[in-house]
């Protein structure tokens, strides 16, 4: 047994991980540095050489370990959630707190930067091009159980529009000066799942 596999060196590879998360979270990613992740974890620069091979190998797991608990909190309300017609106001914000995080007194706009400075940094970062595809698959899933034990089932091409219409919205929310990326994806959802749309006809109908 390896000393990074043993209880101890477990928690301290864990520690490293939480505190690389904490800075890409706060900072993106230019902010996890190898000095600055041993710093706020409390342990040795040469521990973060010692357990992860590369920056790379480090970063990646910081991605992982903030994207999966965003998703588990996601998870656990949804399994909260009773299966019942939702109205459209009800859907629109579920999908927001999934995709965007809850609300906040500043409409969420530092937490909505950072999560989208992760997505849109991953394309220079090839190597975890794969992880993404899996997270963002895990996330379509969920925004579709949503829809579906909300009364509006939608089928995956739909899904994956509006999803894409949602990340537009903010991406071009967050470069106005006074930007409101929640307010601007909550019009967008609004407009394609309010009355006028064929999805939002379910609302009114539960089979």
């Amino acid at each position: 047994m390896t000393t990074a596999s043993t209880p101890k060196g477990e928690r301290r590879r864990q520690a490293l991980v939480a505190a690389a998360a904490g800075l890409l979270t706060e900072g993106g990613f230019e902010a996890v540095r190898h000095r600055a992740v041993a710093e706020r974890a409390g342990l040795p620069l040469a521990s973060t050489t010692y357990y992860f091979s590369s920056l790379d190998d480090l970063l990646a797991a910081a991605v992982e370990h903030e994207a999966r608990g965003e998703l588990a909190a996601a998870r656990a309300r949804l399994d909260e959630l009773t299966d019942q017609v939702r109205s459209t106001e009800a859907i629109v914000e579920l999908i927001l707190d999934l995709l965007l995080g809850p609300s906040s007194r500043d409409g969420g706009v530092q937490s909505v930067l950072l999560r989208y400075e992760r997505f849109v940094g991953s394309p220079r970062r090839p190597y975890l091009a794969p992880l993404m595809r899996d997270l963002a698959g895990e996330t379509h899933g969920l925004v579709a159980e949503i829809l579906s034990r909300s009364g509006a089932p939608v089928s995956a091409d739909r899904l994956a529009e509006l999803i894409a219409l949602v990340d537009g919205a903010v991406v071009n929310a967050l470069i106005e000066s006074r930007p409101d990326p929640r307010g601007a994806a909550r019009g967008m959802l609004r407009a394609q799942l309010g009355p006028e749309s064929s999805d939002a006809e379910r609302l009114r109908s539960p089979s």
